[in-house]
């Protein structure tokens, strides 16, 4: 059977039969299709100046068209699933003739292959940029932040130091060169910050495969692009050593501080638990009948519930506590802004003005380092003081009880010894 624009059958031309636009694409040896059939009839020269509108053909189902108002547009007709569709491949002001004639030429091959390059066009536009990943992943795990200010601090890293490298980029398309490009200006100038935007991109790029929008994590790519950091010279948070502990309480009771201020330190101290953990205390974690504070999941940093025992010394501080509690707050150490706690910056400057060589968290490596070198308190019941985490899984698999009398004998002779 012979086709009305071509004197050849159609099995004689294979491939080069073009089912999207029904005409032939190709020519056999010997024979030039001329007329209306040839491809890339346009030139950039027409699409600058043509102002007839309607549709101006090109070759490969690809037309220019052009509106009443003169504005200019691709548009590509190609059949997918045996069904004529119509693909918009962008402004004639933005693509240019040979950037439109590519992307035709993608889509056709798609149509052949039996894909849809329709749905892709709109999986790519649906990927979102890393801005935009970013906050959603933010966002999912705002519960789980261990504050306020922690999940500032990750969203706040990002738009600093990754948004103007990335920021805009869609997440599918963002190589590891990319993230090269952010990290490097700060990794041996800022090795710590570093570190953790790398981690926080690596986060959102983790998403974005569970996502389906990739299969890598450019992040993870890097690490032989960057030079090694010198961790020898890392300080730790400075601690005070466990004889000078008694020396420095008496320090912060003689201050001028605020009475807030100065039973916060004490009782951080006493109960050698984390700043957070003392100064956002509310009072209905408190069972002062069986002198207990539990301080609940969200406020720990291993997300269990801890049960504090309190001592004689402890109690007196919530007793002198009690006048400070404000109507609209339930804070044991109420800040200086109503329904605040105090900032953990308060206990810090506190240390500095009484030129006391630690910081508020440094005091449980005192507590711990007393214990171990001047008690026979067993370790795991020291460990379960301090609310660590068992690594070890056989040990913490067997560890059904958090040994809380064995340790009110330990906070006991620890606040007979500082006391």
């Amino acid at each position: 059977m012979l086709d009305q624009h071509c004197p050849f059958p159609k099995f004689m031309w294979g491939d080069m039969w073009d089912a999207n636009v029904g005409r032939d694409v190709g020519f056999m040896s010997g024979f030039k299709p001329t007329g209306t059939h040839r491809e890339k009839r346009l030139t950039a020269a027409t699409v600058r100046t043509v102002t007839k509108t309607g549709l101006h053909a090109d070759g490969n189902g690809l037309y220019l068209k052009v509106d009443s108002n003169g504005s200019k547009r691709w548009i590509q007709r190609v059949v997918i699933n045996g069904k004529r569709r119509d693909i918009g491949l962008g402004s004639a002001s933005l693509i240019s003739l040979s950037e439109a004639r590519e992307a035709a030429l993608e889509n056709r091959k798609s149509a052949r292959a039996g894909e849809d390059p329709l749905a892709v066009k709109r999986l790519s536009q649906a990927v979102l940029t890393f801005k935009e990943a970013a906050e959603q992943v933010h966002g999912l795990n705002k519960p789980t932040w261990r504050n306020e200010k922690h999940g500032d601090q990750w969203i706040n890293t990002l738009e600093k130091f990754a948004y103007p490298f990335i920021g805009t980029k869609r997440i599918s398309t963002i190589t590891s060169a990319d993230v090269l490009s952010a990290l490097s200006p700060i990794w041996n100038t800022h090795p710590e910050t570093a570190r953790r935007v790398k981690q926080r991109i690596g986060t959102v790029m983790k998403w974005a495969v569970a996502k389906g929008w990739r299969t890598d994590n450019p992040a993870d790519a890097i690490g032989q692009a960057l030079p090694k950091h010198d961790r020898s010279k890392v300080k730790h948070r400075t601690a005070l050593p466990y004889d000078q502990v008694a020396d420095a309480i008496c320090k912060v009771r003689g201050s001028e501080a605020g009475l807030a201020t100065k039973l916060a330190f004490e009782f951080l101290v006493l109960t050698a638990t984390r700043s957070g953990e003392t100064r956002e205390a509310v009072w209905s974690e408190f069972d002062l009948d069986k002198k207990v504070w539990t301080i609940p999941a969200s406020r720990m940093k291993a997300k269990k519930p801890h049960r504090v025992p309190l001592t004689d010394r402890c109690m007196a501080i919530l007793k002198e506590a009690k006048p400070l509690k404000q109507d609209n707050s339930d804070l044991v150490f109420p800040g200086t802004r109503a329904g605040k706690p105090l900032s953990d910056m308060t206990l810090s400057k506190l240390m500095k003005e009484l030129e006391i060589p630690a910081v508020p968290h440094g005091f449980r490596s005192s507590f711990r380092d007393w214990a171990g070198e001047q008690t026979h308190h067993p370790r795991e019941v020291i460990e379960f003081a301090l609310a660590h985490v068992i690594r070890d899984k056989a040990e913490a698999a067997y560890a059904r009880s958090d040994l809380f009398e064995k340790r009110r004998a330990l906070m006991a002779d620890w606040s007979e010894y500082i006391i």
